[in-house]
């Protein structure tokens, strides 16, 4: 039997309206921005699925660019990263992809490149209720499924 917290059905604390296209991206992004340790420069996020038809209008670009900044999700400056990126001296481009489908619906790839010149791309999923999973790490898959029949 599986167990259902109040947090799965209420959703984390965000700045909305998704906890998938919010929440969930602005964590991917945080988790991203971790892995390469410094100052992001520069970043180009590869949307696919639902991310890549609706992102502009359910602020998953906003989301993705405030957690590169290290913005938590209920972080209010997410509603202007774009402003706070640009401030920063962060280079950053949004590009949809809807022909690769094989994908988790809320997929996004992240290129990276740091101050020091390092460079990292993570792919994450956004699963809902906030809850994201990285499942990539420069082309190595790090999270497959697991065969639980015995």
């Amino acid at each position: 039997m599986s167990f259902i917290s109040v947090f799965d059905v209420l959703g984390p604390n965000m700045i909305g309206p998704s906890s998938s296209h919010t929440a969930g991206a602005a964590r991917i992004g945080f988790l991203a921005q971790k892995m390469i340790g410094g100052s992001v420069v520069k970043v180009d996020f590869t949307l696919y699925g639902s991310f890549a038809r609706t992102y502009h209008g359910h602020g998953t670009d906003r989301a993705l660019l405030g957690g590169i900044m290290g913005f938590d999700t209920d972080d209010m400056r997410i509603r202007d990263s774009f402003d706070l990126a640009s401030e920063q001296g962060i280079a950053y481009s949004f590009t949809p992809n809807e022909l690769e489908t094989d994908v988790h619906p809320n997929t996004v790839d992240i290129s990276m490149v740091n101050a020091s010149g390092q460079t990292m791309t993570v792919r994450g999923e956004s699963l809902g209720g906030g809850k994201v999973r990285i499942v990539r790490i420069n082309q190595v898959k790090v999270d497959s499924p697991v065969n639980t029949a015995q």
